[in-house]
């Protein structure tokens, strides 16, 4: 298992600890796009039922609550503690915490969904198949994920960009961009088995496509 000493998790938690305030501020709400939220809604569908569902990568807690509104019961769980901080106050009655996706303490098969919404375009090419073993070890038979990030144009190839400023702040962020094929085998690879793809082009400010892609845990066969 990946420790959470590795150094491309110490500078994302580092980075998003300085931009907190004002990410939050720029992002009041998140899934302002329709078609975003109809995909978290039919995630919400799926997920819906007594088993807590993980909100990885929750930054402001905007999506842990929209989940909670829709009667599933959901936490957040985020590497930075500034965002963590921040969910708190804005969202009270719902719990937060900080953790990584590289090694969540929770038990074996203890979730009814897990989405990771724009947090796993900072985690290396290398890591990932780690991460999505996380993902598989802590959710329940049958249970969903969902998982967006930015993808690339047509023809264009995926390069990684590194970041060293934001908000006026000085930040040491990578973002990797992946095509839904590449996440898809992935997600198959650790037993998450597909169910849908959604790919969407850039609205309003956004400069890159965006791709959502939900996937079930496969279900345990019968001895």
């Amino acid at each position: 298992m990946i420790e959470a000493t590795e150094d491309f998790l110490q500078t994302t938690r580092t980075s998003y600890d300085t931009i907190a305030g004002d990410y939050a501020a720029r992002y009041p709400s998140g899934l302002v796009h329709p078609l975003d939220r109809s995909v978290v809604m039919a995630f919400a569908e799926l997920a819906r039922g007594s088993a807590p569902v993980a909100d990885v990568g929750s930054g402001p807690g905007y999506v842990t609550a929209l989940l909670h509104e829709q009667g599933v019961p959901a936490f957040g769980i985020d590497l930075s503690p500034a965002m963590v901080a921040l969910a708190r106050e804005a969202h009270p009655g719902l719990r937060f915490r900080t953790g990584s996706m590289t090694a969540l303490d929770l038990p074996d098969g203890s979730l009814g969904g897990l989405l990771a919404l724009y947090s796993t375009i900072h985690v290396p090419d290398a890591h990932l198949p780690g991460v999505f073993a996380e993902f598989h070890r802590t959710l329940a038979p049958g249970a969903p994920v969902l998982l967006a990030f930015q993808t690339s144009k047509p023809a264009e190839p995926l390069p990684r960009l590194h970041l060293a400023e934001r908000f006026d702040h000085d930040i040491a962020l990578d973002y990797y961009w992946r095509t839904p094929e590449q996440i898809t085998s992935l997600l198959a690879e650790a037993g998450l088995a597909l169910v849908a793809t959604v790919r969407r082009e850039p609205s309003d400010e956004e400069t890159r496509p965006r791709a959502f892609v939900l996937a079930r845990k496969v279900q345990a066969r019968k001895a």
